[in-house]
């Protein structure tokens, strides 16, 4: 059988429209840029001695105006595309868009439902709610979002395994059918087959979960041990800021992504070095919760005393079990044995904390040392609060923003770098469906079979564009506290 059409029945009629919209945003785009270097500026709205508005319009304005009604016809015509596929009775009807977005029907209904409670209630969220305010803040959150519903959806929203393989399938382009499925089994290869006969867009699905189950957590970590040590740093000052940015320094004067490279290499893999670091880096979120509890209840001893207890209790266990190997030296029982990382997942992720955590202490530390000298700070001293009670409950909320801006693009780092490790073939299995992985395998043969690598890095593209935008609406409504 032949392949299924990208654009199904769709094609005949909205092909003609996203071209027309192409040309005119070209025409436009072109317009706009004479214009500008001609001198013609847009028009001004003048308030009349009445109180009423007359608006002058440039030829400036039209071409602006054509610009956006061009991409807003895109958009729509990408948009009947994509949910066209769930009024089309059939695969072919559907063409290889719709059908995707018929797959993806868990992500839209779950960011149908996130969106509309947050808007909803936007004005009880907090700087949750304020970035609903920001149309650029909106569209990256939706972006993060859609990978994040993708990735906890990935085995609805897959139509093949990640590494199942049909020898048949190998680089066949994009909607073939299989030769002979299997009752119940997806007929298709909806993005193609890559060099093994894999489901091209079953991998970057399920690649969205290998990179999301680490660049999140790693990066969380990475905040813990950067604001545990940068706080007393910038606080209190003199020797302990001078051997912990001295610390930090070394650690920085290596490049990333060399660092990284060498954190994962076989013969330092082989040496146990990334265990003994995972050993002292996994401590800091216990460290960091037991001080931020006891600084805080230092009043109230029986409260005090249930949250610290509970706090070492379920963080000590979280630590033994994580630094458990399962076909090694296990430090808990199997029976409570119930969080067990890969060993090359658990490499991988002490490779980000340890990469990050200099770079969040600088951070930290320098807005302490601004923090430190305002009045507030001055007022918790006068009262007798402690040392760690005004670095954790004065400080650091104040310097919420600036650090949940950069925890949104240092994910977007982290991601980058996850793909380059993959790419590169360090610190994940073989048949790991990872982005970097997949662009790395298919780039082989990129100028015969383009489809096997495009979709991963176009995914990658994506989470990472979107994280930055989410940053840009965060730190622009941050701003505004």
């Amino acid at each position: 059988m032949d392949p299924i059409t990208w654009t199904g029945n769709l094609g005949p009629i909205l092909n003609p429209l996203m071209l027309a919209a192409a040309v005119v945003f070209a025409l436009a785009f072109v317009t706009q840029l004479v214009l500008s270097f001609a001198g013609v500026q847009a028009g001004e709205t003048v308030i009349n001695p009445d109180r009423t508005l007359t608006v002058t319009r440039t030829p400036f304005d039209y071409a602006l105006m054509a610009l956006k009604y061009a991409v807003l016809l895109f958009l729509v015509c990408v948009l009947v595309y994509v949910f066209g596929g769930f009024v089309q009775p059939a695969l072919e009807d559907k063409g290889i868009i719709g059908a995707i977005g018929q797959r993806f029907w868990p992500v839209w209904l779950s960011l149908a439902i996130l969106f509309a409670l947050s808007i909803t209630f936007k004005r009880r969220l907090g700087l949750y709610g304020k970035l609903f305010d920001s149309p650029i803040g909106m569209i990256g959150f939706g972006i993060v979002m859609f990978w994040l519903f993708t990735a906890f959806f990935a085995d609805v929203v897959a139509t093949h395994g990640p590494i199942d393989v049909v020898s048949q399938m190998r680089n066949i382009v994009p909607g073939s059918w299989m030769p002979s499925p299997d009752e119940g089994e997806y007929p298709v290869y909806l993005l193609g087959g890559d060099s093994l006969g894999r489901d091209v867009f079953s991998r970057m699905v399920y690649g969205g979960r290998e990179v999301l189950k680490i660049a999140p957590f790693a990066t969380l970590f990475a905040f813990m041990v950067g604001i545990t040590l940068g706080l007393p740093a910038g606080y209190v000052g003199g020797r302990i800021d001078t051997i912990l940015s001295f610390l930090a320094n070394l650690v920085l004067a290596f490049p990333v992504i060399l660092l990284f490279y060498l954190l994962v290499t076989p013969e330092i893999v082989a040496s146990g070095i990334p265990v003994y670091m995972a050993a002292v880096l996994f401590l800091f979120p216990i460290v960091f919760f037991v001080v931020l509890f006891n600084s805080r209840f230092h009043t109230q001893g029986g409260k005090r005393n249930i949250l610290v207890a509970a706090t070492i209790i379920l963080g000590g266990w979280l630590y033994l079990s994580l630094l458990s190997d399962p076909g090694g030296f296990r430090l808990l029982p199997r029976g409570l044995d119930f969080v067990d990382m890969p060993g090359n997942i658990l490499i991988v992720f002490v490779s980000v904390v340890f990469v990050n955590s200099p770079t969040v202490f600088r951070i930290v530390r320098g807005i302490t040392l601004d923090v430190k000298t305002r009045d507030y700070v001055s007022a918790a001293q006068t009262r007798g609060e402690g040392p760690w009670y005004i670095m954790l409950w004065e400080i650091l909320p104040n310097a919420r923003g600036p650090l949940i801006v950069d925890f949104c693009l240092r994910i977007g780092y982290t991601t980058i770098l996850l793909g380059t490790l993959g790419f590169f073939g360090l610190g994940v299995s073989p048949e790991s469906p990872d982005w970097g992985s997949t662009i790395n395998e298919g780039r082989r043969l990129l100028t015969v079979y383009p489809h096997p690598p495009l979709p991963p890095a176009l995914a990658l593209m994506s989470l990472v564009l979107g994280l930055n935008l989410l940053a840009d609406g965060l730190r622009e409504e941050s701003l505004k506290d």
